[in-house]
């Protein structure tokens, strides 16, 4: 194997925090891999480092095109230059376009479960939060149409956040969806943040669809927040991207990201996204095999060993949300308690548990809104020796609950 996935690499003590946890736990919750980045991508750091001068910086030509460039040969989707803004992050982007194009008191629609900070950019800015829940089927997410039209023809919304694909169930939205969104929006004039930031993590073999691509009413509604930083693992270098096709609206997204300081790159931002997008597609494409073969170990392993949860078949992303209602409904049957129970307690309870057992730390699924209730999120980009124990941890803890509920449905 010309890069090497394998090999733990030891991230206490570095100021990380996915690993500011306890000696003998095993964090497998929030996003960034325990791979090192492409080699390819280091020499540019060294390179820049040795250099020696960290003085304020441009945003190069180089980096307009390696975007450019990226899409165009990845993702069939044109871009041009003036599309483009820098930004320090997806995150910062997010929340300083919904501050720029909303009032206080309209609604922001998301597709739940999705990622929580979008909770976190829509109330912090005064808005309100109006999930659209995607329906769960056999195992399948879906889009109910009906119910999403409605609450976009509500004058008071203004503004959604696509999650593209879809964090946490790890959805590819084909062009069709991605269009009927797009002509339902533009007729509801509500405007559409697509964080794509999960793009380039979909499984060999499977492609996904730009939203700005899916059709015109799309590109005329869209603004695009895309980085490096989730596939290459650089999420702490600070560097992404904000495409806005619509002259008038990428105005306004240039002023809203000036005006809160997110538009100017750090001494690293911009070489690590050229190195990533010019000469680290190798690396990419060798991780994307080892993560889906990390999913299929997973896979295997829970419905021989904890067949009481099931892995939501997902697409795209390194995390793998976990379906524990067929665990919930059992422990209902036997308590009268559980029966009172809220919901939204249920994945917060076992996620606790199962660390304070096993030290394996998980994300409770209704960080994800009302609809991840019943599941939980786990990250596997790690070394497959890494996954084992913790899947291991994850058949002890839930052996551990099944066990420790007594006949009223409380832990001893």
């Amino acid at each position: 194997m010309k890069y090497n996935f394998n090999t733990p690499i030891n991230r206490r003590g570095t100021d990380s925090l996915k690993w500011d946890v306890a000696e003998q736990e095993l964090p497998m919750w929030v996003a960034d891999m325990d791979f090192q980045t492409a080699p390819e991508i280091l020499e540019a750091i060294h390179k820049r480092t040795e250099h020696g001068v960290f003085g304020y910086g441009n945003v190069t030509e180089e980096w307009y095109q390696a975007y450019m460039n990226w899409w165009q040969r990845r993702h069939d989707f044109t871009m041009r230059k003036d599309w483009l803004i820098f930004c320090t992050g997806v995150v910062p982007a997010i929340s300083s376009i919904v501050r720029k194009l909303t009032t206080p008191n309209e609604n922001v629609l998301i597709q739940t479960p999705v990622y929580n900070i979008f909770f976190n950019s829509i109330i912090n800015n005064g808005c309100r939060v109006l999930e659209s829940p995607l329906v769960y089927r056999d195992g399948i997410y879906e889009i109910d149409f009906t119910e999403l039209e409605e609450k976009l023809s509500d004058p008071q919304t203004t503004l959604m956040i696509l999650c593209n694909p879809h964090n946490p169930i790890g959805k590819i939205w084909d062009k069709e969806t991605l269009a009927r969104i797009g002509t339902l929006c533009n007729k509801y004039h509500v405007t559409v943040i697509s964080d794509e930031i999960h793009c380039d993590l979909t499984a060999p073999g499977k492609e996904y669809t730009p939203f700005a691509s899916a059709s015109e009413d799309c590109r005329a509604v869209s603004i695009t927040c895309i980085a490096p930083t989730k596939a290459f693992n650089l999420a702490g270098m600070q560097t992404a991207a904000v495409c806005v096709p619509d002259a008038v609206l990428r105005h306004k997204v240039w002023r809203a990201l000036n005006t809160d300081e997110v538009a100017e790159p750090n001494s690293f931002a911009v070489p690590v996204a050229v190195a990533a997008f010019e000469r680290g597609e190798d690396w990419l494409n060798a991780l994307r095999e080892y993560l889906w073969e990390n999913r299929k170990i997973v896979t295997g392993f829970i419905e021989k060993e904890i067949p009481l949860l099931r892995v939501v078949s997902g697409e795209a992303t390194y995390l793998v949300w976990l379906d524990t209602k067929a665990l919930a409904d059992i422990q209902r049957q036997q308590s009268l308690d559980c029966l009172t129970q809220e919901p939204a307690s249920y994945s917060e309870e076992l996620a606790t548990f199962i660390r304070r057992k096993t030290g394996l730390y998980l994300a409770a699924g209704a960080a994800y809104g009302r609809a991840g209730a019943y599941f939980l999120r786990m990250n596997i980009a790690c070394p497959q020796s890494t996954l084992i124990d913790g899947l291991q941890r994850l058949k002890e803890g839930v052996q551990a609950y099944m066990a420790a509920k007594t006949q009223n449905g409380r832990i001893r």
